[in-house]
């Protein structure tokens, strides 16, 4: 398996060096696996696609659900080409993988202008003392929606 391991995150390093050199965007590639099969793949497209958003963890995991007919990757392994910044991980999290590989360190990110430290410091904070202002409004009006959705019967879970 261990000789698996290092195929497939081979395969994430290509996409990361594909992407970067063919100008889709930064460094950075990942592949999604469930049963030694690879079931979802992307590299890092924030400029190409204008999408801030567009990861490559993220652009794998949009992929590996689609694929995959579900929103969640139970039983799937995802190899990504650096440790995932802290939305990547967020989404990584709510995708439920069974494991996850990384080739680069957020320090080697740094290292390059990938500096996700900023994001950390800023969730330490609070609100009112963030970068970008955030301020509660129609709290009322949106709880509404969520009783709604407390009530619902029919709702799937995740």
């Amino acid at each position: 398996m261990h000789s698996d391991h290092q195929k497939f995150m081979q395969m994430a390093i290509d996409l990361s060096r594909d992407g970067m050199r063919s100008g889709v965007g930064g460094p950075f590639g990942c592949v999604i696996v469930k049963d030694g099969k690879v079931v979802g793949k992307g590299s890092n497209a924030v400029s190409s696609s204008n999408d801030p958003t567009a990861h490559a963890e993220v652009v794998a995991i949009r992929d590996a659900c689609n694929n995959l007919g579900h929103f969640q990757l139970d039983g799937c392994i995802l190899y990504t080409s650096c440790e995932p910044c802290p939305m990547c991980l967020g989404a990584i999290y709510w995708a439920r993988p069974a494991k996850v590989y990384y080739a680069n360190t957020k320090i080697d990110a740094a290292r390059i202008d990938f500096d996700d430290q900023f994001i950390y410091q800023e969730l330490e904070l609070p609100l009112e003392q963030r970068k970008i202002p955030f301020e509660q409004l129609m709290n009322a009006e949106a709880w509404e929606v969520f009783e709604e959705w407390k009530s619902k019967s029919d709702k799937t879970l995740y």
